[in-house]
């Protein structure tokens, strides 16, 4: 008994033996495993510097003056946020449901490590919120290989550990949601809160928190979009591990898991959101800015990764009436176009030949994408042309929203040519800085900016700068008397190559009138004397000085408008009447930060001296007695005219001061207002793409009726918005003003520099 009693005891301390040999090697071995990864033989692990500044790939963040985000450049659309900017009940829900020992482990939760050994082929059960963390900055998605995924899985710890002796507890936890992927171009708790509920982080609620960090788990599983009820049921288990860790009472759970998700869905994209035309401009501006301006280092920052925050000039909510003034109108003027080409078989185009038709479409067809990608893939040019008289499915841009289709690609192009398109720039005339930009009417489906890049003929939008350099050079004023009757340039005389007569575009004549009257009826005799007076060399020096880039043919035919400007330009230009002569350079970026809050760059004032105050302020004047009795008087009416008050939804009524003036090309093709008040300077341009492509008559063509109406509705919007401060206020009158302004009693000029018309009328407007 007791020989047998001995066998056990040594079988018993053999075992034991056995057992912790095999214990203390296996955790030799892991140990040494454990150092092999740490020192980097499976791989390269993060230094110290990788650990003080992990890869962010941050989104440069697009600010406008009222601190507005309202828009990005990325890759990931991320933006950061700091631990005191998320909600307590986002971290009480993210701590329950991801890791509740958290606050507890330095990096590595023991008791679930063991708990998930036999698990270590899967992508979870054992992780912590740090580990969580490491994986996301330093490898990303496990492997579906054992071995592998163990090797990672050690990394993890490694870089858990350091982690946690690098960060605070709280730093961690931003530091997650920050880098967490919350799909539909989500990245990071900040864009998901923008994207999903249109809110700050802080100002999420309870359920709007747990729904978000339900989604963490399997993003495209617990997609809020596609599979809400699934979602819904994910966000009352994250209440429910609130209620387990004592974050949140049972009653309130009980009211919160009935809620159904309520979405404010706006996935945050480069073709949509806000300031859209603007974002673009901006975005080729900064191409070329990083190219100038270099890190320390030497290396070039990039606009997609390096977190900057780029502060505009743009104000959200002007911006958001700008657009809100553009869709209103457009819309409804579309209607009315479309109604007029029914019975037109060239339409849109009006008064060209089958031919011509055809060789827009031809140019369309060869600048289209589906040319361009075609040609790479080696087609040949009658096979291309050949694909465009195919039906095949679209989606294509209407004023009700997309529409899916079948249509030929030659029928689109011919569909979308019939679209009027709009500029609009709104500009504070003391600062230079640009309140709102509206460059199109869908940079989805039109990316043509039509307020910096599309230069487009002004019309008689051009005639202040005639009639500013007719009262500096001749001493005249706006009261001065001048007769409207026949007027002829003879051949050879300012260049001109032919006789020229300009007509009235009433084919009226007016006798004597003042300036400020012949102003704002635009009559275009007036405006051809003036510049016969002075010169066009002298006047498009002016516009030279007034910042106009545009190369401006040194001809009479100037003084109506028959020239190529951009709605930017033109904005600047008009904005230095209203600023007392001085010419400032629009500005659009107030300064550039990089991600640690460093000023990167703030822009100086261009300005320069063009007109003394008294000519700027009998321009103004002048410009006044467009919207008193001109072309621009129903802003002071219930919307005037052509039902624009019907289509905007507004009477205008305006009572307070108004400079303007409209512009409408030659056959109509461009519409142009712009309208100033002391503090705000706004230009609205609308057009098809084609100048061929346009109403057919004057009526809804012109300036006043095409362009005006957007003005109005933007100014009523404006007004309405208190915050905003747009001026009700008179424009400030010189002290001693020198010119006559105030035209009750008009003197006349007797005028004696006329050229005598020849009895055979040369009736063409434009004799070049």
């Amino acid at each position: 008994m007791s020989q047998k009693n001995n066998t056990t005891v040594k079988d018993i301390n053999y075992y034991k033996n056995k057992f912790w040999k095999l214990f203390f090697y296996s955790l030799g071995i892991f140990i040494f495993f454990f150092f092999l990864a740490s020192w980097g033989f499976f791989g390269s692990m993060p230094s110290f510097e990788d650990l003080e500044n992990p890869e962010s790939n941050l989104a440069t963040e697009i600010i406008s003056s009222d601190g507005v985000t309202i828009g990005k450049f990325y890759n990931e659309n991320r933006t950061p946020v700091k631990y005191e900017d998320l909600p307590k009940y986002m971290v009480y829900a993210l701590v329950s449901t991801e890791d509740e020992r958290f606050y507890e482990h330095s990096g590595i939760d023991a008791r679930r490590t063991f708990g998930a050994a036999l698990k270590l082929g899967s992508n979870g059960g054992a992780s912590t919120l740090t580990q969580q963390l490491a994986k996301l900055l330093f490898h990303g998605e496990g492997s579906k290989f054992k071995l592998f995924r163990i090797i990672q899985k050690v990394k993890e710890w490694i870089i858990a550990i350091k982690l946690e002796r690098q960060y605070t507890k709280n730093e961690i936890i931003a530091m997650y949601l920050n880098k967490a992927d919350f799909i539909n171009t989500a990245v990071g708790i900040r864009s998901a809160a923008k994207v999903y509920f249109g809110k700050e982080p802080r100002d999420l609620s309870i359920d709007e928190s747990a729904m978000l960090i339900g989604m963490l788990t399997n993003p495209s599983l617990f997609n809020p979009v596609r599979r809400p009820e699934k979602v819904q049921k994910r966000r009352n288990i994250v209440l429910g591990q609130m209620v387990r860790n004592k974050h949140l009472d049972e009653a309130t759970k009980k009211l919160l898991e009935v809620k159904p998700i309520v979405l404010h869905f706006h996935p945050e994209s480069h073709n949509e959101g806000t300031a859209t035309y603007f974002r673009e401009f901006l975005r080729e501006y900064m191409k070329n800015w990083v190219k100038e301006n270099k890190k320390p280092d030497g290396s070039d920052y990039d606009i997609y990764s390096d977190g900057l925050k780029i502060y505009t000039t743009i104000d959200s909510k002007m911006q958001e009436h700008a657009e809100e003034a553009v869709s209103a109108h457009m819309k409804n003027l579309q209607k009315e176009f479309f109604a007029q080409s029914k019975d037109n078989k060239n339409a849109p185009f009006v008064n060209i030949s089958d031919i011509e038709t055809q060789r827009i479409l031809d140019k369309a067809m060869k600048t289209s994408d589906r040319w361009r990608i075609m040609k790479e893939n080696d087609k040949s040019d009658e096979e291309i042309i050949a694909s465009f008289q195919v039906k095949a499915k679209m989606k294509v841009f209407s004023w009700r929203g997309e529409i899916d289709t079948i249509m030929k690609p030659i029928d689109s192009i011919r569909y979308y040519k019939h679209f009027l398109q709009a500029g609009l720039m709104s500009m504070e005339p003391q600062t230079g800085h640009i309140k709102a930009w509206v460059g199109g009417i869908n940079y989805k489906y039109f990316q043509y900016d039509h307020v910096g890049q599309g230069a487009r003929q002004v019309g008689s939008t051009f005639k202040p700068f005639v009639y500013a350099t007719a009262i500096e050079q001749l001493g005249m004023s706006p009261c001065d008397s001048i007769i409207d009757g026949p007027f002829m340039i003879h051949k050879g005389r300012h260049h001109v190559t032919k006789d020229w007569e300009p007509q009235n575009s009433d084919r009226k004549y007016r006798g004597m009138v003042t300036l400020k009257k012949a102003l704002a009826n635009s009559i275009n005799t007036v405006s051809a004397k003036l510049i016969d007076k002075v010169g066009p060399e002298a006047v498009v020096e002016l516009t030279k000085k007034l910042g106009i880039k545009s190369e401006i043919p040194i001809q009479p035919s100037i003084a109506l408008g028959a020239v190529d400007i951009t709605v930017e330009d033109m904005v600047a230009a008009y904005s230095t009447f209203a600023n007392q002569g001085v010419y400032i350079k629009p500005q659009f970026i107030s300064r550039i930060e990089d991600k640690n809050g460093v000023v990167l760059y703030e822009p100086k004032m261009d300005s320069h001296d063009v007109l003394n105050k008294d000519i700027s302020y009998a321009i103004i004047k002048l410009l006044e007695g467009v919207t008193e009795e001109g072309s621009g008087v129903r802003l002071r009416t219930q919307g005037g005219g052509n039902g624009d008050n019907r289509w905007t939804g507004y009477p205008y009524m305006f009572t307070n001061p108004i400079a303007g003036k409209t512009g409408t090309s030659q056959n109509q093709s461009d519409g142009w207002f712009i309208g100033m008040v002391p503090n705000l300077v706004t230009g609205v341009w609308v057009g098809c793409e084609d100048r061929s492509a346009r109403f057919k008559g004057i009526t809804y063509g012109q300036g006043a009726t095409a362009a005006l109406p957007v003005w109005g509705y933007y100014m009523k919007k404006c007004y309405e918005d208190k915050d905003l401060q747009v001026s009700k206020d008179a424009f400030e009158r010189p002290d001693n003003l020198s010119i006559k302004v105030d035209c009750y009693s008009p003197r006349t000029v007797v005028d004696t520099t006329l050229v005598p018309v020849e009895e055979e009328q040369n009736t063409e407007e434009f004799g070049l």
